[in-house]
């Protein structure tokens, strides 16, 4: 575009595309403005540069754009004239970010140049990854290649697979060579590329740079296609091939050199906008030789209509839309690249309203990448797991108790004496294994046994959060005071602590038990009933049955003997009656369901439900002064001094038999009465005396979150393990596992609920009564409509002789 003659005169372009040192460059955008008097300056490349031309450029009120600075530590906010036609850098954090947790990565290592360059997006990194462990990784600037292979060794000894680069090409490009000869290019690695460096990747090396990166991501601003642009590369390339015809270089345009002439049409516009009635500077001096001293300085009248008319223009240019906010470019559609070969393949794009999405389409990746052939490094199509056990490193160290006892939960009594590396066996070391199996990564537990003084397992946890282990895995439970200085996964077992207690045998100390089976007023329903059927019987027969007849008693006799004796089908009357056959069969059919519901309750209550818990109470205990049992070692014993108990009433055990042995004994023979403790262990007793004792609730209430695995605060793997613990404890191998290590209490007898709960009650059987009741009454009903038609004759002729 070409610029208005009137100001052709006034408006000095400079365009520096590399500055050896940022005093030259000082000094020439210092001498620009002294003694050329520009009206805008083009050119601070790099953010050192640019931190002296805002100060000049706020102190002259020359506005100085750049196309190429993208730090984000430079702003035009409070620098109103300097204008950033280039990309911030903080823009493409979103990009990286989505990437990274779509495919799930827990842990990313930052590679970057210490300049303000790689200084400037990190921030913005962590932010954007709060959910995501990132490691810092700081590579100069004048690395030489055995220092950058120093670096990408240590890297090789972490777990962490995923590694996002941001620097500038040059130096990225030999990174990611170094990193091909030492053997992270393979399968399993992940390598992110940043804007910057995706843009230039393909002008590197004439392009041969490429086959460096192949299976790398990348992140690059979108410049879309159009025919201007295309004009444009042909033109340019004319000119070049014509300046230069025996260099043999490549004419491809990157596109900073797009923001750069973006940047002079968006001045170049300005200026036949903005008034040139305030052209020149005021006082004016140049007397001084000091070609630095900004006090000399004259201050541009042209300077704020400019720079109005910069932030106001808007157009379609070379690298895409141009929209200046706050004097810097907007942030654009970013594509997301894939290096296969010596060629880039787009396999999506970003956009902060809508995220990721598919290229050539606008549905989101979550339902279309999969479906896509993404070459990873090492020409993998495996989405890469993103941690691995490192090829150098250190194994997981795993921190585990030394019990002396209920060791069918964990056993780590085989100790190296060198080493202090031991070999545990148990339930939870069981469960343990098999969520690591089910890991999408690979984990090597080294295990380390660990004895306190009081078999106190807080000193256990308070060793894992200062450091001495990566994990601890047992019989631990979570509560909040150990939470606050581990994290805990998702719990492996049922959660509380109970009460178990010895059974009484209350076998023939209840003359009355055949009375148990029923509840009163079922005993009163069926009495009565069996008077209405014998009624009912009796009122069809007596007039056609001779078993009926006689007199008074006899008849109520055979009445009610009749009635009764269908409770055993053994009544020797014949029925005549056909109301009567009806009414009888009816009730034999709900006779029969009462006696095999009676028999069936009664035979539980005198095998299953004939034993009974000792006491249910606490306050009994308390109030009495009885002993109780607590596992040594475990939280439970501060928890009864809290409910009242005196440290005297207090015993511990340390396994199973020696439980049994106090509970056998008793309170007044040196034992106890009760034992408190989690439910996991009292399951584990039972397991092996369910005949013996009982587990009943507590009267207080005291509430824990079960067994977990301890892992130090923001470790990514509590996370991991705990969904891998919901797919064992979810799935066939629980099981098999639990029986490997307790006994099956399938046998034992459910010792919980009380015998009244067992009665059967009127409720239960009502509907036979029911029917029984409308049978009988639609019988009586027939019997009354047949008699009345057989007497008609009779009821006529007294109604006649009545006359």
């Amino acid at each position: 575009m070409e610029v208005h003659p009137n100001y052709r005169t006034r408006l000095v372009l400079h365009i520096r595309d590399s500055l050896e040192e940022t005093v030259q460059a000082s000094a020439a955008a210092l001498d620009l403005i002294k003694n050329e008097q520009v009206s805008a300056i083009i050119g601070p490349r790099s953010s050192m540069q640019a931190e002296f031309m805002i100060k000049l450029a706020n102190k002259s009120q020359v506005p100085t754009i750049t196309f190429s600075a993208t730090s984000p530590f430079l702003t035009s906010i409070n620098n109103p004239y300097f204008v950033r036609s280039t990309l911030d850098d903080s823009y493409q954090v979103g990009a990286i970010a989505a990437i990274v947790k779509y495919f799930g990565w827990r842990q990313v290592v930052a590679i970057y140049v210490n300049n303000e360059l790689g200084h400037g997006m990190i921030p913005y990194l962590y932010g954007a990854l709060q959910d995501v462990e990132v490691h810092p990784n700081v590579i100069s600037e004048e690395a030489s290649d055995d220092q950058i292979a120093k670096e990408l060794y240590k890297l090789m000894t972490m777990q962490t697979r995923v590694f996002v680069v941001h620097m500038d090409s040059s130096l990225g490009i030999r990174v990611f060579r170094k990193a091909k000869e030492i053997g992270m290019m393979e399968e399993g690695y992940v390598w992110l590329a940043t804007n910057g460096m995706t843009h230039m990747m393909r002008h590197n090396d004439h392009g041969r740079s490429l086959e460096t990166v192949e299976g790398v991501l990348g992140v690059r601003s979108l410049v879309p296609e159009s025919k201007e642009l295309e004009d444009f590369r042909l033109r340019w390339k004319r000119k070049f091939e014509k300046e230069n015809p025996t260099t043999g270089d490549e004419a491809e345009l990157n596109v900073f050199a797009l923001w750069a002439y973006d940047s002079i049409t968006a001045l170049a516009m300005a200026a036949e906008k903005s008034s040139t009635n305030t052209l020149g500077y005021d006082n004016r001096s140049v007397s001084s030789n000091n070609r630095t001293d900004l006090g000399n300085i004259g201050i541009s009248r042209y300077g704020p209509s400019l720079v109005k008319a910069i932030s106001d223009v808007r157009f379609k240019g070379l690298a895409g839309e141009f929209t200046l906010i706050d004097g810097q470019l907007e942030s654009s559609t970013f594509e997301i690249i894939n290096f296969i070969g010596s060629t880039e393949k787009v396999i999506g794009f970003w956009t902060h309203s809508n995220g990721l999405v598919k290229a050539n389409s606008n549905k989101t990746w979550e339902r279309l990448l999969q479906n896509d052939m993404v070459i990873w490094p090492g020409k993998s199509k495996v989405v890469p797991r993103g941690w691995e056990s490192p090829t150098k490193g250190k194994k997981l160290r795993v921190g585990v108790p030394v019990k002396g006892g209920f060791l069918n939960f964990i056993e780590a009594q085989n100790i190296d004496p060198i080493t202090n590396a031991t070999t545990p066996k148990g339930y939870s070391i069981d469960i343990f294994e098999a969520a690591l199996k089910k890991l999408p990564y690979s984990v090597i537990p080294q295990y380390f046994a660990f004895k306190s003084p009081d078999d106190y397992y807080n000193d256990l946890v308070s060793e894992l959060s200062n450091g001495k282990w990566d994990t601890v895995v047992g019989d631990i439970t979570i509560i909040a005071n150990r939470s606050l200085l581990v994290d805990f996964t998702l719990p492996y077992t049922e959660s509380g602590v109970s009460m178990m207690v010895p059974m009484r045998d209350n076998e023939n100390k209840n003359t009355w038990v055949f009375l148990e089976p029923w509840s009163l007023d079922l005993w009163v329903t069926t009495g009565c009933f069996f008077v209405l059927i014998g009624f009912v019987v009796w009122l069809f027969e007596h007039r056609v049955n001779t078993d009926f007849r006689g007199p008074p008693h006899h008849q109520i006799g055979t009445s009610f003997c009749f009635s009764f004796s269908t409770m055993v089908f053994a009544h020797r009357e014949k029925l005549v009656s056909n109301l009567a056959r009806f009414v009888v069969v009816v009730w034999c059919f709900v006779v029969l369901v009462l006696t095999q519901s009676y028999t069936a309750n009664l035979t539980s209550i005198l095998t299953v439900q004939r034993f009974q818990p000792e006491v249910t109470n606490v306050k009994e205990l308390i109030r009495k002064g009885e002993s109780v049992g607590y596992q040594r070692g475990t939280f439970v014993y501060d928890t009864l001094k809290t409910q009242g108990f005196q440290a005297s009433q207090l015993k511990p055990f340390n396994s199973s038999e020696e439980c049994d042995e106090l509970l056998s004994k008793g309170t007044s023979n040196g034992g106890i009465a009760a034992v408190f403790d989690e439910v996991a262990y009292l399951k584990a007793i039972l397991s092996e005396y369910c005949s013996k004792y009982a587990m009943v609730e507590p009267t207080f209430n005291f509430k824990t979150g079960g067994f977990g695995f301890a892992f130090p605060k923001n470790s990514h793997l509590t996370r991991d393990v705990s969904k891998a613990i919901l797919s064992v404890t979810q799935g066939d191998e629980m099981q098999e596992i639990q029986n490997r290590w307790f006994k099956d209490q399938s046998q034992c007898p459910d010792q919980k609920t009380p015998h009244s709960s067992y009665r059967l009650s009127l409720s239960s059987f009502w509907g036979l009564f029911l029917i029984a009741g409308i049978a009988s009454f639609l019988a009586f009903l027939v019997f009354v409509a047949l008699f009345l038609y057989e007497h008609r004759h009779m009821l006529c002729d007294d109604s006649e002789d009545s006359m």
